[in-house]
């Protein structure tokens, strides 16, 4: 049989992964992570349990990335280091991965192909053809897979809405044509559909953009997606229509800026970028700075220029900052942090909320309802998106005339079966999630982010001890320090009295008592434990350190 095995994506917006298997032949598609939720406390990032294509590392031929975004890529290196196998993508794709790769010390353990769209690639039982489709980045495709038992389609990310970036339009002519060569299933993204209508036009933003950029007196600071080439291009072309330099701060987007320009992309004219030591060189009206930090995060250029750390840019009371992207679920409060403490310093900040400043990648329903009827599908399986979204795609499906029958709502780690009688859903493998937090992977687990949780809201009590070995008496202590429990200089009393009660425990227990160190140390976390919760409501972690001497 012909196996679909999701392994990311379907419940979830990041961590999309998916790995297609025939006989002794497989490949997987994307291997991205997502941003951790409020209860991951400390960790970095999410990426998919990858122990399913561990045990399979031997019959995996490619592994098959749609474009360069972190929810799609992110992973690759974790998958790398498990699963070496060759990687496929388009130039822009490939070079982020290459960057990705080498920041992992990884660029040498593994061979990168470029493909594109409209080159097949042959693995094994396998054809997969590239198919342009506009996104957020550049250089996205689709996938045509034909299998044994007919012609798969792959979305990726997309959408129909016109971009400003030269050649890098759906191809809706391919979509079609394979629509009239026949379709087994299509795969499609879900992220938008509960969108109504059909996507902005880049080129309207492009205009609007262009408006406020006219009327603003000072510096310009535009914080972006670092990947979003198309409107990074746009501001270019801004800049130079209004006579101004243009300044990229920010490591990620340098980096993707760098790899755009070499593979002509992305058209800077001579003479117009400057170098951030140049700033001072120009009167403020005369520049646009290019950032990082459009989603909050704690260490970007925008966070640091918003808190006064940036060494080189200082907020002005004429700045306008521009904050072109939406504020993606989960990012909304550092977002709103880093837009207060922008109007403190007296910028004025442009944000989606209050003007049309982004548009998104992802198709609405109307494209949605095209991409189903130019391919017309016999089976139909939404992907990429919470459980509510691939739940209202799979109406939508149905009511483009796929039969209920046809339309498949799998979950992570469901099979998804197809064999000449057709495709039906078949036994879950296992699959799960792994947290990133600094260089340990899936170290992190629900016992460790519920002692995090336990000391953020509650904090932490110590108490330091030691006896003498052969006489039993106290030597030391009992210190008591608290960490994250209570201002100790406001409630000297209550450690005080804390003292009191670990005295009288150290009385009861007499010194020839056997384990008596042990014996102490389990009442002090009990007694503690107890007489906290009865004076203050609060039930801090209690360490006792009790040693004998």
């Amino acid at each position: 049989m012909l196996k679909l095995i999701p392994l990311g994506g379907l419940g979830e917006i990041g961590l999309n992964t998916m790995a297609l298997a025939y006989h002794d032949t497989m490949f997987v598609i994307d291997a991205g992570l997502m941003f951790p939720e409020d209860y991951m406390l400390g960790v970095d990032y999410v990426i998919p349990d990858m122990s399913y294509l561990k045990a399979h590392a031997s019959q995996i031929a490619g592994i098959v990335l749609t474009h360069a975004h972190e929810d799609h890529i992110g992973a690759l290196p974790y998958l790398i280091k498990e699963v070496p196998a060759p990687v496929f993508g388009t130039p822009f794709t490939l070079g982020m991965v290459r960057h990705k790769l080498q920041a992992h010390d990884l660029l040498d353990a593994v061979r990168l192909h470029a493909v594109s769209p409209r080159e097949t690639l042959k693995i094994g039982p396998f054809g997969v053809e590239f198919i342009r489709v506009s996104h957020s980045v550049v250089d996205g495709v689709a996938l045509a897979i034909d299998t044994p038992y007919g012609r798969i389609i792959h979305t990726g990310d997309f959408k129909f809405g016109h971009t400003c970036v030269k050649g890098m339009d759906t191809d809706v002519n391919r979509f079609a044509q394979l629509g009239d060569e026949g379709v087994l299933a299509l795969l499609s993204d879900s992220t938008n559909v509960e969108s109504i209508g059909h996507t902005p036009s880049d080129c309207d933003l492009g205009e609007a953009l262009a408006g406020i950029c006219r009327r603003c007196p000072g510096r310009i600071i535009i914080a972006l997606f670092a990947s979003n080439v198309g409107r990074i291009q746009q501001i270019v072309d801004i800049a130079d229509s209004t006579n101004r330099k243009i300044l990229f701060n920010g490591h990620s987007i340098e980096v993707s800026v760098n790899i755009a320009r070499q593979l002509e992309y992305l058209c800077i004219p001579e003479h117009m970028e400057i170098d951030i030591d140049q700033i001072d060189d120009y009167l403020d009206d005369e520049v646009i700075i290019v950032t990082t930090g459009s989603q909050g995060e704690p260490m970007s250029a925008l966070a640091r220029m918003s808190a006064g750390t940036h060494r080189q840019i200082k907020i002005k009371s004429d700045d306008t900052v521009i904050l072109s992207s939406k504020f993606i679920p989960g990012n909304e409060k550092a977002i709103t942090n880093i837009i207060n403490n922008l109007f403190r310093c007296g910028a004025n900040v442009i944000y989606e909320k209050i003007a049309n400043i982004h548009v998104s990648g992802h198709a609405h329903q109307e494209e949605l309802k095209t991409m189903i009827r130019l391919t017309r599908p016999n089976y139909f399986i939404p992907i990429h998106g919470e459980y509510r979204h691939l739940v209202q795609h799979a109406r939508l499906a149905e009511q483009q005339g796929i039969g209920k029958e046809n339309v498949f709502l799998a979950q992570n780690g469901q099979t998804i079966l197809v064999s000449p009688d057709g495709m039906h859903l078949g036994e879950s493998v296992s699959t799960g999630r792994l947290l990133i937090d600094g260089k340990g992977v899936g170290d992190v687990g629900r016992s460790v982010l519920k002692e995090r949780r336990v000391l953020s809201e509650e904090g932490m009590v110590m108490v330091n001890m030691a006896f003498d070995e052969e006489t039993g008496i106290i030597i030391y202590g009992p210190d008591v320090v608290s960490k994250g429990f209570v201002f100790e200089t406001e409630t000297g009393h209550l450690i005080d009295d804390a003292q009191c009660v670990i005295l009288e425990i150290v009385e009861d227990v007499p010194p020839e008592l056997p384990n008596r160190v042990e014996i102490i140390r389990t009442r002090i976390q009990a007694a503690l434990r107890q007489y906290f919760f009865f004076t203050i409501g609060r039930r801090p972690v209690i360490m006792p350190f009790v040693v004998e001497v």
